[in-house]
């Protein structure tokens, strides 16, 4: 190969060790040349392990976790006889469980990898070997190959096109798994290779490549072809992705780049960072607290046990010798602490950490077996990605959501139009007004027409009309729906047309042009076949101004059959109006009205306009145009500025009005979500007047809102103003209303609660990407997360992935609220990672949001049944198994600490070793995991019904530090009990032989007994649903205790193991004594009887709102069902409509080039204004301060209703339902558990 001097010689043949790529350098056919690089090969690796390595690996990954050295560590002490006092298999027993459960799960995972891995990297390829094509398998491919692509294979690597079966080297991918979007791209090798169709060409072909190092930009990729004396530059238009799928092209030809971990794809790969929930920091911190309450009781038993051989035992020398190097009372006492630590090690099991995964497993798996979530028009049910999160669902207080595909359909529809001034779309009666859509009559007939689609509705007859009366206007208006695209059509058989959009916008303005008559049939480089009613028009391609962000906009200009020039341009309005010509005004202001009266009703527009050029003008203009394509410097700002001159003094032809409709059931779902206190922003990439729409349409907004703030400035001080003003607007508003209160205006970020969250009225926020810009700088954020968050709704537009992200980490900073991010694009990954819990939406885009989340399902609807049933009945199982757990285990283990007091202080244990071992295993572990998986306060109905109910999991009244307290009182209370009553029974006790009771066996058996039978109905009274497996556990359990109670002591294990079972017939003489059993019965009695008093009474006194209900359903029972009455409510008034045009650049000059284009809701008006504050605001109020908001188990409300009272309802009747009524009204003060007027009868959901 011949090198130009132009060639840079600054890049390292061989790269150092260690040191970063800067950039790559690549020759065609030359393995050889190309190995001294060191590059990676085309092998991928997500595995963790392999066989020699699992074991070791494993083990050290799993020792990072506390929890594990802590048992490590007492472990080994067990094994130091000095200070052990209990058998070194009570704890490895346990701990070789949890590692090796761990290690299969972990084991389990890598084994997936690995088959995923080798399905991959066993994938064939056709690579060029001394000019032969070979079959090699994906791992053997390496950088400088050239490899043959067929049509719908995966691309193997990051490869420069080289050639194709198509014109000019054109090619088509699919980018679904690379960046979720679905729609076709193009690409296209640089013309001098593009001839290298056959195989002798290529394996001579020995051209370098040098470009950017491997990164991780998908959009961008820069780099020089050096070949034959010349260069030419390379851009992203010619690389293939690994990842892409080869679409409509029956061979292509490429050279890898990139291979294996150096390909975009992988690079993009990185690992998502791991997401702790609430309830797993809080534990942590408990652990650590109970840990130093394990230190104190050791020192205070070490410190008995130096007093007690100081004082007692150095008088018994001679009967209790000091154990062998133990000379002093002090050095006693150092080693009675260490037993100590062994035998009270129970206060934190190790079987808690599995019992936990456990739950989250079976809490995982309802979620999947869920058939409410299961969408059957797609076939994609409910998924739980992630198994640590669960009980984190029902904690959210902040939901984060994507616009279009998430809220939306992503389906766009036809709606409307005006053209020449006369708006089309609307059916009217004999008297001019608007039908309503349930009143119109049949759609319109477009049976004369052969191509048309039979999909496609259109409901005002008067413009199919106007087009068969040949009004000019309506012509040319649909003319430039069929030529103004880059659509491309494939006729899969006579008559039957498949349209292959870049957006869905653009494929519903074609299909409608296609059903009135004007019918994009095929295109060329350089010419549009259009059938127009009936008769193949064939118009010449000129040129294509394509889209982009910036100029908002694309224009074709073509030549009719006449040899006349045209240019027709589309685009949003803002950006057109001011491009027309001055004698459009009258039609342009006709035209706005009717844009504004399209905005109303959420609609996304487009302007429609068209200019006549001179010949000659054209070709000066072209030359030009050919000039600037070949630029190498500064090309995109050339061909802008000419396009800029051409798209001026235009004709406004009329607007186009698209509806992207709502997903069933999302208006329903935000209104019961807001009533659960969850709020909702929406964080969309749309124009504001579209995202505004659409929060009307799906009720964020609504005309009852005390005032919606927009805020639009553009620079720093604009946006601090307009936030200023907005917050002073929320102060007077509730000034005025008599809710008077100061105001500071800093305020500490760590008091974010401030008084504007008490504000009385609703408002809402509107914030556009560039002042949402200014509003994220770190001496404004603080301003501008207080202001929104006094608002009930938030909208953030035209934001990138990147401010999505940056908007919920402000959350999650300052609120130490939990979040949730919903999303169904490549663009809402960062959102998603981000959040505390991300949501993916299978949906139109791909499946990149999927891939990303940690829960995914096909409809946003699906999100008001995961967090008000499966998140809060994940929440409320795992506080109740917590609080049961940590009570269980103190009571099971601080009876070793009493009986300290009584054995010396000796490290003496009050059970045998195997019950030490079992309890926690056998006796007490599967009734708590049934209660965990299976328990439930109130049915999923009335979950979905009351709202309210899921508030106590905002404020963690479940499970905090103060219930935790309350769990080990209780539990320190049992052992009191437990070993002091049978303790003060034995003293004096005899059997029925008048032998002495006491001995230390029966002593043990009888505490043992009495404690599994204690938590066993302590157990029982904190079930809230039983199951035939919560029966099956409870008293399987305790069956299980004396099987092998009566076993261990029985006479058979005595022949076999006389050394380790001695207390041959014990349990049998001791529990056939009727003293025992009156001990027994007197202890559970005097444990539970406490519990059962209080809960009794709290629930008589002060229930909680899930009691509440439980009474209302018996109530239900003995009543009429009655049906609600409903009315509608509409939206009145105008919001400027959303820009209609989402597809991206370059498809267009592609077109341009001389390439053969070939490729063959309902709205909730049922829900009226609410009051701004319920009965759990004064819970709310407390949170701001650390520990108050986990002050009561309970909310007391602040709202009641008085006897005789008849609950109130504005703007309702009556008979409104009890569910609403308790939404904001609680009867927690009234002595019975609901005022009797309150009690309205409401029929279940699905009579409705």
């Amino acid at each position: 190969m011949t090198v130009p001097r132009e060639m840079p010689e600054k890049w390292p043949r061989v790269p150092e060790p260690g040191r970063a790529e800067e950039e790559r350098r690549v020759r065609a056919n030359a393995r050889e040349y190309n190995e001294k690089f060191q590059y990676a090969n085309n092998c991928i690796k997500t595995s963790k392990y392999n066989i020699l390595t699992f074991l070791p690996v494993n083990l050290f990954e799993q020792f990072q976790e506390v929890a594990n050295t802590y048992f490590l560590f007492l472990l080994i002490l067990q094994l130091i006889p000095q200070i052990s006092s209990l058998s070194w298999f009570t704890t490895i027993v346990p701990l070789v469980l949890v590692l090796t459960i761990t290690a299969v799960k972990d084991a389990t995972d890598d084994y997936f990898r690995h088959k995923s891995d080798n399905q991959v990297n066993n994938r064939q390829s056709q690579v060029l070997i001394g000019g032969v094509l070979r079959q090699e398998q994906w791992m053997n491919v390496r950088v400088g190959d050239i490899i043959k692509l067929e049509n719908n294979q995966f691309v193997a690597a990051d490869l420069l096109l080289l050639s194709s079966s198509e014109p000019h080297g054109l090619c088509y991918i699919e980018t679904a798994e690379l960046d979720g979007e679905t729609n076709m791209k193009v690409r296209q090798a640089i013309p001098v290779t593009s001839e290298l169709g056959d195989i002798s060409k290529l394996a001579l072909f020995d051209g370098e490549v040098i470009c950017e190092p491997p990164n991780n930009k998908l959009d961008k990729f820069g780099g020089t072809l050096y070949w034959k004396d010349n260069k030419y530059p390379l851009s992203n238009q010619n690389m293939l992705l690994r990842g892409c799928v080869l679409r409509n092209t029956e061979w292509c030809f490429g050279l890898v780049v990139f291979a294996g971990p150096d390909t975009k794809l992988m690079q993009n790969s990185g690992r998502t960072k791991f997401k702790r929930t609430s309830i797993d920091r809080l534990m942590n911190t408990l652990v650590l607290w109970i840990f130093g309450f394990l230190v104190c009781m050791g020192v205070i038993l070490a410190i008995g046990n130096a007093i007690w051989e100081h004082e007692v035992g150095v008088c018994f020398q001679i009967y209790l010798p000091w154990d062998e190097g133990v000379h002093s009372a002090f050095f006693s006492g150092f080693l009675s602490f260490w037993s100590y630590i062994i035998i009270l090690n129970t206060v934190v099991p190790i079987s808690l950490y599995v019992s936990v995964e456990v739950i989250r497993l079976g809490h995982s798996y309802f979620i999947n077996w869920d058939k409410k979530m299961y969408c059957a028009k797609r076939r994609t049910p409910a998924e739980a990605r992630t198994t640590t999160l669960n009980e984190e669902l029902g904690q959210v207080e902040y939901i984060f959501s994507d616009k279009t595909g998430t809220l939306t359909q992503n389906i766009m529809v036809f709606s409307k139009c005006s053209v020449n001034g006369h708006s089309y779309g609307d059916m009217q009666d004999v008297l001019g007004h608007k039908v309503e859509l349930g009143e119109r009559p049949e759609p319109v007939d477009f049976s004369f027409n052969p191509l048309a689609d039979p999909g496609f509705q259109f409901w005002d007859p008067s413009l199919l009309e106007a087009v068969k009366l040949g009004d000019p206007h309506v012509h040319e208006f649909f003319r430039l729906l069929s030529l103004c695209h880059t659509v491309m059509s494939e006729e899969k058989s006579e008559g039957e047309l498949y349209y292959k959009a870049q957006s869905p916008d653009e494929g519903a303005l074609v299909t409608a042009a296609r059903n009135f008559g004007f019918v994009f049939r095929s295109r060329t480089p350089k010419t549009i076949t259009v059938q127009e009613l009936g008769q193949a028009i064939t118009y010449q391609l000129l040129a294509i101004l394509d889209f982009n962000n910036i100029r908002k906009r694309m224009s074709v200009i073509v030549r009719n059959p006449q040899g006349k020039i045209r240019l027709y341009c589309k685009g949003a309005d803002t950006i057109l109006l001011e491009r027309l010509h001055p004698l459009n005004q009258d039609l342009t202001n006709i035209t706005t009205d009717h844009l504004n009266e399209y905005a109303g009703e959420g609609l996304r527009t487009l302007v429609l306009a068209y200019k006549d050029l001179e010949e000659c003008y054209y070709q000066e203009w072209a030359e030009r145009l050919q000039r600037a394509s070949g630029a190498p410097e500064a090309r995109e700002d050339r061909l802008a500025r000419l396009y800029d001159e051409v798209e001026h003094d235009m004709m406004l032809l009329g607007a186009t009005a698209i509806e992207d409709k709502l997903q069933q059931g999302v208006p329903e779902t935000i209104a019961i979500l807001t009533l659960a206190n969850i709020k909702i922003w929406v964080l969309t990439g749309d124009k504001q007047e579209t995202a505004v729409n659409i929060g009307y349409s799906c009720k964020m907004l609504t005309d009852d809102m005390t005032e919606v703030f927009v805020v639009t400035g553009h620079t720093v001080l604009e946006v601090r103003e307009e936030l200023r003003k907005a917050r002073e607007k929320m102060m007077d508003g509730s000034r005025s209303m008599g809710n008077g209160f100061s105001y500071q205006e800093k305020l500490s970020s760590s008091k974010l609660t401030s008084v504007l969250e008490a504000i009385a009225g609703e408002y809402a926020l509107v914030i556009n990407g560039h002042s949402l810009a200014h509003a994220l700088e770190a001496d404004m954020e603080v301003e501008f997360l207080e202001t929104a968050c006094a608002c009930k709704a938030v909208i953030c537009c035209r934001v990138t992935p990147l401010q999505k992200a940056q908007v919920v980490e402000l959350v999650k900073k300052y609120k130490k609220a939990v979040t949730l991010a919903i999303g169904d694009g490549a663009n809402d990954v960062s959102m998603i990672k981000t959040a505390h819990i991300g949501v993916g939406i299978s949906g139109q885009e791909g499946i990149q949001a999927v891939l990303a989340s940690d829960y995914s399902f096909s409809q946003f609807k699906f999100l008001q049944r995961l967090l008000l049933v499966h998140g809060r009945w994940s929440y409320l199982r795992m506080c109740k198994f917590l609080c049961y757990f940590f009570y269980k285990n103190f009571a099971f283990t601080m009876v070793h600490f009493w009986f300290g007091f009584f054995c010396g202080f000796s490290a003496q244990t009050v059970y045998d070793q195997y019950f030490i071992t079992l309890y926690n295993i056998v006796y007490t572990s599967l009734p708590v995991l049934a209660m965990g998986v299976f328990d439930q306060d109130v049915p999923e109905q009335r979950s979905m019904e009351y709202p309210k109910l899921y508030e106590p999991g905002q404020l963690n009244l479940l499970f905090n530090k103060r219930e935790f307290f309350i769990c080990i009182a209780q539990g320190i209370y049992t052992s009191v009990l437990m070993f002091f009553i049978p303790y003060g029974v034995f003293a004096d006790a005899t059997r029925d032989d008048g032998a002495q009771l006491a001995d230390y066996q029966s002593f043990a058996v009888t505490v043992a007994t009495s404690l599994v039978i204690v938590v066993s109905v302590q157990i029982g009274l904190d079930t809230g649903f039983w199951t035939a497996i919560n029966h099956f556990f409870i008293w399987g359990s305790l069956a299980a205790y004396f099987a092998i109670l009566f076993t261990m002591h029985s006479d058979g294990l005595f022949q076999m193991f006389p050394n380790q079972f001695r207390f041959v017939g014990n349990a049998q003489n001791t529990l056939a004594q009727p003293t025992v059993w009156l001990t027994i019965t007197l202890t559970t009695v005097v444990c539970i009887m406490p519990v059962v008093a209080f809960r009794f009474l709290k629930l008589d006194l002060k229930p909680e709102l899930s009691d509440t209900v439980r009474y209302t359903q018996l109530v239900r029972k003995k009543q009429k069902t009655q049906h609600r009455c409903m009315r509608r409510v509409g939206r009145v008034g105008s919001h400027r409509s959303g820009y209609a045009f989402s597809h991206q650049e370059g498809f267009g000059e592609l077109i341009m080039s001389g390439k053969n284009m070939r490729l063959s809701s309902l709205a909730l008006s049922s829900f009226a204004p609410r009051p701004s504050t319920s009965w759990i605001e004064t819970l709310r109020k407390k949170k701001g301060s650390e520990g108050s908001a986990a002050s009561s188990p309970s909310a007391v409300p602040d709202k009641t209703l008085k006897d005789g009272q008849r609950a109130k309802w504005p703007g309702r009747c009556p008979q409104q339902p009890l569910r609403l009524l308790l939404c904001q009204y609680s009867p927690c003060r009234s002595k019975s558990p609901i005022p009797r007027e309150c009690i309205m009868p409401e029929p279940p959901l699905g009579a409705r």
